[in-house]
């Protein structure tokens, strides 16, 4: 009806469903298809990837800091990125003690593949070729990153 007032809620309701606002309306929503899910996963994990790789590679070859100690802080730094966003966007899951632990075991486990298999390529890469560091962290980060969708989608994000 021309001139009448909007219903705040509709605009609300619309962004949610198109999956550009959490829901928080306290109940329960559809959940998100396989696609869509994997879609979100893998750009949270672009801008994780990021995070995670720039500030491992700053500590390491700027700061001077030991392989091993870079890698687990920027793998910090990362997994809490790629954590806060797949919970509310990717797996539009509310907050959860019980979730919140799977994640911190799942992540623990994850922080170990990531950071021994980046070690094992790094130190098995000549270092003085350009790619030593760039290889080892995609070869972890790829593992790393099956093992968490698997893991999340069936296990961690279906926990109420």
């Amino acid at each position: 009806m021309p001139g009448a007032a909007a219903d705040p809620s509709a605009s609300a309701e619309k962004q949610v469903a198109a999956g550009l606002a959490p829901d928080v309306s306290g109940q329960q929503s559809a959940e998100i298809g396989l696609k869509t899910q994997l879609l979100r996963f893998v750009a949270t994990g672009v801008l994780s990837a990021v995070v995670d790789f720039g500030l491992y590679w700053l500590l390491l070859e700027v700061a001077g800091l030991p392989v091993n100690i870079a890698k687990a802080i920027g793998f910090i730094a990362g997994t809490t990125t790629a954590y806060l966003i797949n919970r509310r966007w990717t797996f539009n899951a509310p907050p959860s003690r019980a979730r919140f632990t799977a994640v911190v075991v799942l992540y623990a486990l994850t922080f170990c593949v990531q950071v021994g298999i980046n070690w094992v390529f790094y130190e098995a890469i000549d270092e003085g070729l350009w790619w030593r560091v760039p290889l080892a962290y995609v070869i972890a980060q790829g593992t790393a990153t099956v093992i968490n969708f698997v893991v999340q989608r069936l296990v961690i994000f279906r926990i109420r």
